[in-house]
This record gives structure tokens, C-alpha cells and sequence, in this order.
């Protein structure tokens, strides 16, 4: 890609902060961050749509490739009952929307044996802590 040294990369580091100024520096490296980061967005763009485009050439080639090999296949083994038509893809096309128009098809829900829901687990009891007592009380302290 850009072949830029560490001195190259040093070097031009010196040359803005001279021409620039330490007070204005972080503002043009925050320009210059968000045009490299518009540039590599654009080129990532760039270069999805190109293989976006490389896949759907490739597609086209090998359906054409599989289309020439079907068509050998099929001359070279002839359907074995002349007497039957080769399905088209018209009557593929009209049953798939013959069963779209017939609407959901209703399934029955299955029965179950016991009417009676299932018995609910016992609830555990609650165990209480012991509360503390204190350990020594002072004479002339009343006691809460």
C-alpha cells in the first residue's frame, strides 16, 4: 500500500506541529481522522459492491454451465416412457398458487387424557435465622 517510514511518519509529525501549532493540533488531527475514516468507508463500499458484482458473474457462468450439462445429460439418456410428458415449469407455477388460494390448513389440537391440571409441588417452609444476642451487656445500659 503507502510505503511511509518511521522518520517519513516522524518528520511530517514535526512539520505540523511547527506549522500548526501545539494549540490547534488535536482539532486538524480529528479532521484528518474523520476524512480517513469517510475514505475507508467509501472504499469498504467500493469494494463489497465489486464482489457483490464478481459473485453474481460467477453465478450467471456456472448456471450456464450447469444448464449445458443438463442438456448433454438429457440427450444422452432419453426419458425411458416416451408416452410421458416432461413436466414444465408453467404446471409447477399453477399448483404452488392453486395451494396458495386454498387458505391455512386447519390441524385439530391434540386431546389430553386427564382434565385435571398437574398437583402443585408443596411450597418449602421458610426457615427463620436465631437472631444474636449480645455477648456481654454493660451494667447501667438499659436494655432495648
Amino acid at each position: 500500500m503507502l510505503d511511509v517510514a518511521p522518520t517519513e511518519l516522524l518528520l511530517v509529525a514535526v512539520v505540523a506541529l511547527l506549522v500548526i501549532g501545539p494549540k490547534d493540533l488535536p482539532k486538524a488531527m480529528r479532521f484528518v481522522g474523520q476524512w480517513v475514516g469517510k475514505a475507508r468507508g467509501v472504499a469498504r463500499q467500493f469494494r463489497a459492491g465489486m464482489d457483490t458484482m464478481m459473485r453474481e458473474s460467477e453465478l450467471a457462468e456456472m448456471e450456464k454451465q450447469w444448464a449445458a450439462e443438463n442438456e448433454r445429460i438429457m440427450r444422452e439418456h432419453p426419458s425411458p416412457s416416451p408416452a410421458l410428458p416432461a413436466p414444465q415449469p408453467e404446471q409447477f407455477a399453477a399448483s404452488a398458487d392453486q395451494e396458495a388460494d386454498a387458505g391455512p390448513l386447519m390441524v385439530e389440537q391434540p386431546a389430553f387424557k386427564d382434565d385435571e391440571p398437574p398437583a402443585a409441588a408443596p411450597k418449602p417452609k421458610r426457615v427463620r435465622k436465631p437472631k444474636v444476642v449480645a455477648a456481654a451487656v454493660v451494667e447501667g445500659d438499659p436494655q432495648p
